[in-house]
């Protein structure tokens, strides 16, 4: 038996990284499941496996070692299903704009709910920092403001000029870093400036639609000069959160679970509750407002989509 870590899934085949440095395609017999939860992929890039090797030069993969964490979204295609993003790892790094495309702020609270159950640090990226003017500048304060307050690293940063970069290499030196973003946000861009022989595959932005081509169609892993390495996944265009109960959402908006312990009922979804000590953190502008409004429009995607399936309308 071998020892090794996955590198890159392509749904049905896996390629393992093994201790002798060797590449090999594997592939899975059986079911892995993941704490009962159904998954569209059981093994994901990142898992530390045991292999056997067969004749074709071949291998199947016989065993994932326990996880130190992973990330898990809801399947974009299977609802009920969940899908394996990456697992073990040190830390993740959403890449947002806030022009070109235009800013989508909701989406870094999305993102962070999917991090936070496993309390896997992140790093929010604004990139493009080249074609940012005054008011786009003002807005990129204003929410570095808000994130770290809360304890999330911010980093203002261009592929085109190089700004950040270097304090973006120091931050992803010696670590296994998650790289995410919506699709157009420059990812590749900004990977191939940190890392120019990877040559990950890039799309421009249309004009007549502005929105992003999706340029990476699995996620894989790479290796990093400086040491440490990246996991480049396809972009996002949604992320939802059916998977979650409203009390998971509570507990994973880090902020709101500090406050909530003073509410006055141990179930408070802070919204039209008596005696809810978060609703009065937002109205002193203890917790930003705006990370309130996205998690009431999360809590009440989840709720209207629990109603629909309850009375299969």
């Amino acid at each position: 038996m071998h020892k090794g870590i996955v590198i890159k899934s392509t749904g049905s085949w896996y390629q393992v990284l093994l201790e002798n440095e060797a590449v090999i395609d594997c592939r899975i017999i059986g079911k892995f499941r993941l704490n009962g939860m159904k998954i569209t992929n059981p093994v994901a890039v990142g898992d530390r496996v045991e292999v056997e090797k067969e004749a074709d030069d071949k291998g199947i993969i016989k065993n994932i070692m326990p996880r130190e964490n992973f990330v898990v979204r809801q399947s974009p295609r299977k609802k009920h299903f969940l899908h394996l993003l990456a697992s073990n790892l040190d830390q993740a790094v959403v890449i947002m704009t806030i022009i070109n495309p235009n800013l989508k702020q909701g989406f870094i609270d999305r993102f962070l709910l999917m991090t936070e159950p496993y309390n896997i640090p992140v790093i929010i990226v604004f990139n493009k920092a080249d074609l940012y003017g005054e008011e786009e500048l003002t807005v990129y304060h204003y929410l570095r403001e808000i994130y770290e307050k809360i304890g999330y690293e911010v980093r203002l940063v261009s592929s085109t000029t190089g700004t950040g970069l270097d304090e973006l290499k120091r931050s992803l030196k010696d670590k296994i870093s998650l790289i995410s973003g919506q699709s157009g946000v420059g990812k590749s861009t900004l990977v191939n400036a940190l890392q120019p022989h990877l040559d990950i595959h890039t799309n421009e932005i249309s004009d007549y639609s502005g929105k992003g081509m999706h340029t990476t169609t699995f996620a894989e892993m790479f290796p990093l000069d400086f040491g440490g390495h990246i996991i480049d996944t396809p972009g996002i265009k949604t992320l939802a959160f059916n998977n979650l109960t409203p009390m998971e959402v509570v507990h994973n908006f880090r902020e709101l679970f500090k406050y909530s312990k003073d509410c006055k009922f141990a179930d408070c979804t802070h919204r039209n509750e008596p005696g809810c000590a978060v609703k009065t953190a937002v109205e002193e502008d203890e917790i930003s407002e705006l990370r309130y409004m996205n998690y009431v429009t999360i809590l009440e995607e989840i709720e209207d989509q629990n109603y629909w399936e309850r009375h299969k309308i």
